[in-house]
């Protein structure tokens, strides 16, 4: 490229960055029991229902129609149940049609992880060209990573990688190649982010080495090259220009200079990293890092056809509610976001409503809950079948107490009617007894997305998600142990639905995604059998590796500015990507070793053996450089 030869300077290297095992609580699991009719009832643990009915019908050769699938809640998943389940609901179903008997199938820990997929490994090549002040005029990424012997999601999980190769810069001249990888182990499959983080990791490493090259904070050179501001998008075509991404979708809603701006504030950044220079200065065996990182994660599928959902709602003649949607509950929270949201919309308390196992038999053909959009589009098939059922309530009570709809209000517990106040169970009562419907479904398709796969350019995201994370580590150079002393996270769930809720799921993605970077490692042998195949040889974050002073807030003045339920943001996929805060956290420290003079080549997992070894690399490379100095 030519923006990088032409360029005042240049970097390059290499990363790899390894899988992740989803370590659900609850492993896969499947119950099939034989029904009238040689239909078939499977009860399983599975983000995508709609998928395991189609499956399970093609292994039986039967019609959709006479398979059910249902979902109570599943022990956890992060991706791990959106394709893996589909192999144990069908051979239960298979037994059951044979033997007319109920069968089961379960995976014990040791198989799960043996048999099923995992976050995809990467190896990320890059080369930039950078000004003084580090304004990166062209990249280039070469992302190959690791699908296993056959095709599961690697497709749409490599290009979403390639989706975020930006994060939140806008790079001027950009060639991004992906290759997808056939090799003897597993199939790897979806994982929180779903490919994002990866290509994220790269270009953070790009930054992270541009400023140490320079000399410079690198949170310098991520506000250098960040993305037009939401508000500046429209006032000149400079700033229109610098709103643009590698595939052509234009950053509209980009509000990371305000987290920027009070996260640095809040977390005592600028001072915290002055003290860590010194500190570091006296201190010869443990060093500390610091850095601080943003994310910008776009929210939709990226096949155009799965941003739909539906809904279903029974109001019954006591005022209780029954509500079902397409999505399913992982623990994240889902189905307590969506009952209030048709709590809200009848303005009842959410205890009136009860929420019904996801089953194919009331919302048919649902898409996989994924891409950080359940509420999103579940939230929003709930609300339209709602306010169907609220526009009939007030069509009854306009025609029999003959007023405008204007004078009809729901308020909590009752309605308005005109000077009059009815309760809740009142106006259902009457409207049942007058023969008026109190059941409906409601329908949701994510608009302005589009994507031409074949031309690489469109607008495959509604919108974007924005967060910040500050990390403080330390190291012991002699052993490469370390730990994480403080965490300051800004994220941007818009109008949050539920903030208990949101910040539970920011608190748990950066936690997961710090053990990614730092601690999951995974090991296969030469016949490509997985040797971390248990709690015993695979180590997800403990309690104890939470930093003790943990920080994290929701930006109070967030919103959407697109039309999402009740303006708010999807808060499920992105804060695993605020751990990326931690992994440079640790390449800060590790780079003090030689006086922030070289960049350390460190690789994900950050393991102590991996810290270990790119301490000895950069106090080896040192020593050489002074002794041929002297001579």
């Amino acid at each position: 490229v030519s923006a990088i030869s032409s360029a005042p300077n240049r970097i390059s290297g290499r990363i790899y960055i390894g899988g992740q095992e989803h370590f659900y609580l609850e492993g896969q699991a499947a119950l099939a029991i034989p029904a009238e009719d040689e239909d078939v009832v499977v009860h399983c643990s599975t983000q995508h229902p709609s998928e395991i009915q189609h499956k399970v019908a093609h292994v039986l050769g039967v019609p959709s129609h006479s398979v059910t699938v249902e979902v109570r809640r599943m022990g956890g998943a992060f991706g791990g149940k959106e394709s893996q389940g589909n192999l144990l609901a069908a051979v239960a179903a298979l037994v059951a049609k044979k033997t007319s008997r109920a069968a089961k199938v379960v995976y014990d820990r040791d198989d799960d992880m043996t048999i099923t997929g995992k976050r995809h490994d990467f190896r990320i090549d890059y080369e930039a060209g950078f000004d003084d002040q580090g304004l990166i005029t062209g990249v280039t990424f070469d992302q190959a990573l690791r699908c296993g012997m056959s095709w599961d999601l690697s497709e749409p999980i490599a290009d979403r990688a390639m989706f975020h190769a930006d994060n939140c810069y806008f790079i001027p001249d950009i060639r991004i190649t992906s290759y997808r990888c056939k090799t003897h182990t597993q199939s790897n499959t979806a994982f929180r982010g779903f490919g994002g983080p990866q290509g994220m990791v790269g270009i953070e490493r790009v930054i992270d080495e541009i400023a140490h090259q320079l000399q410079l904070d690198p949170l310098e050179v991520r506000k250098r090259n960040t993305y037009a501001h939401k508000d500046e998008v429209t006032k000149s075509t400079a700033n229109s220009e610098r709103a643009v991404t590698p595939y052509g979708m234009i950053v509209e809603d980009c509000i990371i200079q305000d987290l920027y701006k009070e996260l640095e504030e809040s977390s005592n950044y600028r001072q915290r990293r002055q003290e860590i220079l010194e500190w570091n200065k006296s201190s010869k065996i443990l060093k500390r890092g610091i850095a601080l990182t943003p994310v910008k994660f776009g929210i939709s599928f990226t096949k155009t056809f799965l941003n739909q959902a539906g809904a279903l709602i029974h109001v019954y003649n006591d005022g209780s509610i029954h509500l079902n949607h397409g999505g399913t509950e992982m623990g994240q929270g889902l189905f307590t976001k969506v009952a209030q949201i048709v709590a809200e919309e009848f303005q009842v308390n959410i205890n009136r409503i009860k929420i019904t196992a996801t089953t194919t038999a009331k919302v048919p053909n649902t898409s996989a809950t994924a891409a950080s959009s359940g509420s999103d589009l579940n939230g929003m098939a709930a609300q339209n079948a709602a306010r169907k059922i609220k526009n009939r309530l007030v069509d009854f009570l306009t025609e029999r107490h003959q007023i405008d709809a204007d004078n009809i209000t729901f308020l909590p517990g009752r309605v308005r009617v005109g000077a009059e106040e009815y309760a809740f169970d009142t106006v259902i009562q009457d409207a049942y007894l007058s023969r008026v419907s109190l059941s409906a479904t409601g329908f949701y398709a994510t608009p302005k997305i589009s994507w031409e796969k074949e031309e690489g350019r469109g607008r495959p995201f509604f919108y974007f998600a924005y967060g910040a994370a500050v990390s403080e580590v330390i190291i012991d150079t002699l052993t490469g142990e370390n730990k994480m002393l403080r965490v300051d996270i800004l994220h941007d769930a818009g109008k949050s639905l539920n903030p208990a809720i949101d910040l539970g799921q920011i608190e748990g993605g950066f936690i997961q995604g710090a053990g990614w970077l730092t601690t999951e490692e995974l090991v296969w042998d030469e016949k490509g059998k997985l040797l971390t195949h248990a709690p015993s040889t695979y180590k997800i974050p403990a309690c104890s590796d939470r930093p003790k002073q943990m920080n994290i807030n929701l930006w109070k003045s967030g919103s959407n500015v697109e039309k999402t339920i009740f303006r708010s943001k999807a808060v499920g996929e992105p804060p695993l990507m605020l751990g990326i805060s931690a992994f440079l956290a640790l390449s800060d420290a590790v780079a003090s070793v030689a006086g922030y003079q070289k960049y350390p080549d460190l690789n994900a997992p950050a393991t102590p053996e991996q810290i270990l070894t790119a301490v000895t690399r950069l106090s080896d490379q040192s020593r050489e450089e002074m002794q041929s100095n002297e001579r």
